[in-house]
């Protein structure tokens, strides 16, 4: 499938979904905002550090979930012809993993200029110096080999701040690598509430259970850019392949040798997605009675097993691309009208509300 898709006529559930969008925070906690960056499809790492939140807790909050394009230019900005594929696959991933458009608003950042705007405020009042000094700008910057950093690269906390920030998000679900950019978000809007008037709501980070997903290379991180992923959208077959890849204990040679679970990446998989069968794991690797290969194939199971309801679903909108669509734009809407009023907000409190504006903060 390739692109979006026209279509005139929305599902009764879309109809229902757009009728509510404005009453949607009723009774809920609060508000989160969390999303991706469309640079391909999203794999395990982004479930168990986000996504598998983001499906819980939109029973409980107000969730906005936000398909950053603009940002994934920072790395991608000699390939934006491949953005329209990976917003599609974006929101399709987020939809296979349960999330449901009634209860979530799915949005496109691009689309909602504000965004931009207030990006461009809060850089103002944020040193070079703190953003070469954010652990995650320095950690992609050296995986990427990168010496000289482009502006949009070095500014995406500003940027994501931003994205943080216009929905006024209590809590952002990330994980453990993007802890960081939620706080240079917290000191950001501190620092425009203390300069202007207290108008933004400081974020607060949920990280997942697993804060970070090892990658089937073993390397600290999975990664779409390192190639040491499995996908949400794999099916069974691949699953199984991309498993038996997976490092295991370097000091293990025969299966009756004793393990050492603590360094093996099989068994750290087995923590984040097989959880009752981790503990007897661990006791029957280290006493030699379970083999390296029947770990794996144990692994691929339960794997397979977590990804068959994801799989379903996503077959389930791509048979109704249409749909996808309606849901993209009505997010989008809701978002940019939310947007709006917190700009209008953030101008009253700078005071540079020039006008009386109509349509939007920036025309009159």
């Amino acid at each position: 499938m390739s692109g979006f898709h026209n279509s005139s006529n929305k599902s009764a559930s879309r109809a229902a979904g757009a009728e509510t969008a404005g009453s949607k925070s009723a009774g809920k906690k609060g508000r989160i905002l969390t999303g991706d960056r469309p640079t391909g499809k999203l794999h395990l790492g982004h479930y168990s550090g986000s996504l598998a939140n983001r499906a819980r807790l939109q029973e409980e909050y107000d969730t906005f979930i936000i398909i950053a394009d603009m940002q994934a230019l920072t790395t991608n900005f000699d390939r934006p012809e491949r953005l329209k594929e990976d917003v599609l696959q974006i929101a399709l991933d987020n939809l296979a993993a349960g999330i449901d458009p009634r209860k979530a608003t799915i949005f496109i950042q691009s689309l909602v200029p504000e965004i931009a705007e207030l990006a461009m405020i809060f850089s103002m009042f944020v040193t070079v110096n703190s953003l070469r000094h954010n652990p995650t700008i320095k950690s992609e910057a050296a995986e990427r080999g990168y010496r000289d950093l482009m502006y949009g690269f070095l500014g995406y906390p500003v940027s994501q701040a931003a994205d943080i920030a216009f929905c006024k998000a209590d809590l952002v679900p990330v994980g453990e690598d993007n802890v960081p950019h939620v706080e240079q978000t917290r000191r950001i809007v501190r620092r425009f509430n203390e300069l202007y008037r207290p108008v933004l709501v400081e974020p607060g980070a949920l990280v997942g259970e697993v804060g970070r997903l090892e990658g089937l290379d073993g390397n600290a991180k999975m990664s779409k850019h390192l190639n040491n992923a499995i996908f949400l959208s794999d099916p069974p077959g691949e699953v199984e392949r991309r498993i038996n890849m997976v490092v295991t204990d370097p000091a293990r040679i025969h299966p009756t040798d004793p393990g050492h679970p603590e360094v093996c990446t099989v068994y750290s998989y087995h923590q984040a997605f097989n959880k009752p069968f981790s503990e007897e794991l661990d006791e029957n690797c280290r006493a030699g009675r379970i083999g390296c290969v029947a770990c794996k194939k144990r692994l691929g199971k339960a794997i397979n097993d977590l990804l068959e309801p994801l799989r379903a679903r996503r077959a389930e909108y791509e048979r109704r691309p249409g749909d996808v669509e309606d849901i993209l734009r009505e997010g989008t809407a809701r978002a940019r009208e939310i947007a709006m009023a917190t700009l209008r907000e953030v101008r009253e409190a700078m005071q540079i509300d020039y006008f009386t504006f109509q349509g939007g903060t920036g025309a009159f």
